[in-house]
């Protein structure tokens, strides 16, 4: 965390699924992909179907989307894989695996509230997947934490 005119900010990256704005924290983003030919897990659960290989290492590959209750969608030019590195509670050593962005727009500061600030009335997602709700350029953006969603 950094401060900035008094406020706390975090560095972020910023990224879309459907009309939706989301920040993840950008120490935890380990690299950002173009698509990769993904292998289907038998038995793996529907936000989580497969794995991607990053340069020989076989990495599990969360849809956000489904995870939210959207519509998967099919990947586009602007689809990216984020490989994350997400601190598990209870493991000393971070779980590495990848998510699937719409589009990812910018790596950007913006303060982070804390999650008891964060609404729970009118979110159409679980409350565990949301650790904040933040502002970025006037509109809403989502902090999942990614502990609850990969859990």
């Amino acid at each position: 965390m950094a401060s900035v005119s008094g406020q706390s900010t975090t560095r972020v990256v910023m990224l879309g699924l459907g009309d939706e704005l989301f920040a993840v924290d950008a120490a935890a983003v380990r690299e950002i992909l173009d698509p990769v030919p993904v292998t289907r897990v038998p038995g793996a659960r529907d936000f989580a179907p497969g794995v991607i290989n990053v340069r020989g290492s076989v990495i599990p590959l969360a849809d956000l989307r489904v995870r939210f209750g959207m519509t998967a969608a099919a990947a586009t030019a602007d689809t990216r894989f984020l490989v994350l590195e997400i601190a598990m509670e209870g493991d000393p050593s971070p779980m590495v695996a990848g998510i699937v962005a719409d589009k990812v727009y910018e790596v950007t500061e913006i303060e982070i509230p804390s999650p008891d600030a964060t609404p729970r009335v009118g979110m159409s997602w679980p409350a565990d997947m949301v650790a904040g709700i933040a502002l970025w350029k006037g509109d809403f953006v989502v902090v999942p934490n990614f502990t609850a969603i990969l859990n």
